[in-house]
């Protein structure tokens, strides 16, 4: 037999009511745009790393990794070579590269 008690009825609609506006609120909060933006933020940070310690295993460079002094401060092991210029300059021959090619490939449509 179903319950038919008004107060128990009301009790499960206000449980109802309130596990449906957390679920709302939750699907908002994921779809919002500043939500959005900050996973984005973080997956590209976290690809871009990844990149770059992959271009570094490849050229055989690896990245300055920070050290500690005897007083507990943060040092740089300067014996290891810079990533910077070595990305620079493969950003640079990628750059000349597709300009080469779309200039190319203008010129034969022509």
């Amino acid at each position: 037999m179903a319950d038919t008690d008004p107060d128990e009825l009301e009790r499960r609609i206000a449980r109802t009511r309130a596990e449906l506006a957390q679920t709302v609120d939750a699907i908002a909060d994921r779809v919002s745009p500043k939500r959005v933006a900050e996973r984005t933020v973080t997956d590209v940070k976290s690809r871009a790393g990844h990149f770059v310690a992959s271009v570094g295993d490849a050229l055989g460079v690896a990245p300055r990794p920070a050290g500690y002094t005897d007083d507990g401060e943060r040092a740089w092991d300067d014996e290891r070579p810079d990533l910077g210029p070595v990305l620079i300059g493969v950003g640079a021959v990628l750059v000349v590269g597709a300009a080469l090619v779309f200039w190319r490939r203008r010129r034969r449509r022509a």
